[in-house]
């Protein structure tokens, strides 16, 4: 079913971040130690920063906050060719310090290629704590697929445990209509992850709908998918009993017609001979269906 596992609201890192070659080669990682005054008109900010909104109150309050104690945590950022710098880390500082006045602020000198300004961007970005579930998700797929980590590495990097990667991970082959409510609020992501288990999308949007109408409690939305997968199971044992099929025939089956949205067809005889087809409506509709099998 595409529908289902590609209709996402972002299509990996593209959607927040710029085109960048990761192949240079990585040089050591330095950092200095002795904290540096550099000016801050001297200072870009960083083009691989996924956070695009900076809440206004918050940034006066911590403007407050440094008029009287000054900036306590240094920022970091890294020497540019032509003699200025790019930040790494900590534009919510260098943004309220300029409204407090500072005209210059304490810094930390790193050596770093884009990549690791990437990564060094993400996992800041992922320790924020008003990121919703949507955010995380796609800031950790961003390492995986940017940064080339796996599973392990992310789950070293941001300090959670694989599990917990993982679980977000699925949250990105729900259906559109469930990643935006779930962006919005209007279910949680334990709503979420009862709903990633249920395959058929008809059902999937119906349970979705019934959340957020009748604010379904998590375990009102469980108890709904139990039902919603011990129907769909007496449908397959109906529909493998009145074929002759085995069961791995007649899940096969379900699985092309989801994957494909096109009616299919398994005849096969005792001796395991058969044959598989696959309908289509019209020229267009053929093109669409070798297009996701070659894929």
């Amino acid at each position: 079913m595409p529908n289902k596992k590609n209709s996402g609201l972002g299509r990996g890192l593209s959607s927040i971040l710029p085109s960048v070659d990761l192949e240079d080669p990585k040089p050591k990682v330095t950092v200095t130690t002795a904290i540096s005054s550099i000016a801050i008109v001297d200072i870009e900010v960083n083009p691989f920063q996924p956070r695009k909104e900076f809440d206004e109150e918050a940034l006066n309050d911590l403007a407050q906050s440094i008029r009287q104690q000054g900036v306590i945590t240094p920022i970091t950022v890294r020497q540019m060719p032509d003699g200025k710098y790019q930040l790494i880390a900590g534009e919510r500082r260098m943004r309220a310090s300029l409204i407090a006045g500072l005209t210059h602020l304490p810094a930390y000198i790193r050596v770093a290629t884009d990549g690791q300004m990437m990564e060094m961007a993400l996992v800041e970005n992922i320790q924020r704590e008003n990121l919703n579930a949507m955010e995380i998700a796609f800031s950790y797929n961003a390492l995986i697929e940017e940064c080339q980590l796996t599973h392990e590495q992310l789950s070293e990097r941001v300090g959670k445990n694989r599990s917990t990667i993982t679980n977000y991970l699925r949250l990105l082959s729900l259906p559109a209509e469930t990643q935006m409510a779930l962006n919005a609020d209007q279910i949680s992501m334990a709503h979420a992850r009862a709903l990633a288990s249920v395959d058929d999308e008809t059902q999937h949007l119906a349970i979705l709908h019934d959340i957020i109408s009748q604010h379904l409690s998590v375990h009102q939305t469980e108890q709904r998918v139990k039902t919603a997968k011990e129907q769909a199971s007496k449908v397959v044992h109906a529909t493998n009993k009145q074929d002759n099929l085995p069961a791995k025939h007649a899940e096969s089956r379900l699985s092309l017609k989801q994957l494909l949205q096109s009616e299919v067809d398994i005849k096969r005889s005792r001796r395991g001979k058969g044959t598989l087809t696959i309908h289509f409506n019209n020229d267009g509709d053929f093109d669409r269906i070798i297009n996701l099998l070659t894929k």
